[in-house]
């Protein structure tokens, strides 16, 4: 078990799926990943836990009718030292907050933000709460992408707000943390008018079968299983509500 003590500021700490219809989602996951569910009633919304061998692994919610037009998306979240702080760095060099950093109970501080090109993420400055307790092994999160409309602006915001530096190869760009590879960006394919996006991966033993179990689920399949060299077998997919993941089995 890969079992997660801390986040790194910088890291990706958290994913949260805002979705259209809450139980549909909750028993779709709960049969792609085996994962179990703690409901946490928060007065206003239930907040979903999900779990993989007792661990926190992702977390979702109902979106309600302020966020109406809203479509379902999987939210990444990135560590940082100080909401506050990286907050008013985001929005000096081009980020879009949708309101000023705020407490979640003791659980830590955050801030919703769209980078300059739309696309939304949050970050996190971790009190009891750390984010994913477990991740890197099957059926957890392994990898958060990014889909850029410019891909050169990208490269200049997030380092500077992260501290990550950039591993360029043709078709691919890595996002490494002291060296490590923590993430990637491809060019966004999304239609007109659309904003860059973030979707995260998920591990799995088997590529195919687990993409055959989602399809039969009612998943829809963006970009069908097929080979990365030396890195693994990977397919794009989006939820039956549209929330938009991947999935890879690494190449061991």
């Amino acid at each position: 078990m890969t079992v997660v003590t801390s986040h790194q500021p910088g890291s990706f700490c958290w994913i949260e799926l805002g979705t259209s219809d809450a139980k549909a989602a909750r028993d779709f996951y709960t049969n792609l990943f085996g994962w179990t569910v703690n409901e946490n009633d928060m007065g206003s919304m239930i907040y979903y836990i999900f779990q993989k061998s007792g661990k926190d692994c992702a977390a979702m919610y109902q979106i309600d009718e302020k966020q109406q037009g809203m479509p379902p998306n999987w939210a990444t979240y990135v560590a940082v030292a100080s909401a506050d702080e990286s907050a008013e760095k985001a929005k000096s060099l081009g980020a879009n907050l949708m309101m000023p950093p705020f407490d979640v109970a003791d659980h830590g501080r955050m801030c919703f933000m769209s980078d300059p090109q739309g696309a939304m993420f949050a970050i996190w400055q971790a009190k009891s709460h750390i984010g994913v307790g477990i991740r890197d092994e099957a059926n957890t999160l392994c990898w958060n992408e990014l889909h850029a409309l410019d891909l050169d602006a990208a490269k200049k915001f997030y380092p500077a707000l992260f501290g990550w530096t950039v591993k360029d190869s043709p078709d691919y760009t890595e996002w490494h943390l002291d060296g490590r590879g923590i993430g990637g960006m491809i060019k966004s394919h999304a239609p007109e008018g659309a904003p860059s996006y973030w979707i995260p991966y998920f591990m799995v033993d088997d590529c195919d079968a687990t993409v055959n179990k989602a399809q039969a689920g009612g998943a829809v399949i963006y970009v069908p299983p097929q080979d990365i060299e030396k890195v693994g077998r990977f397919a794009v997919l989006a939820d039956p509500q549209g929330a938009m993941f991947a999935l890879i089995k690494v190449m061991m």
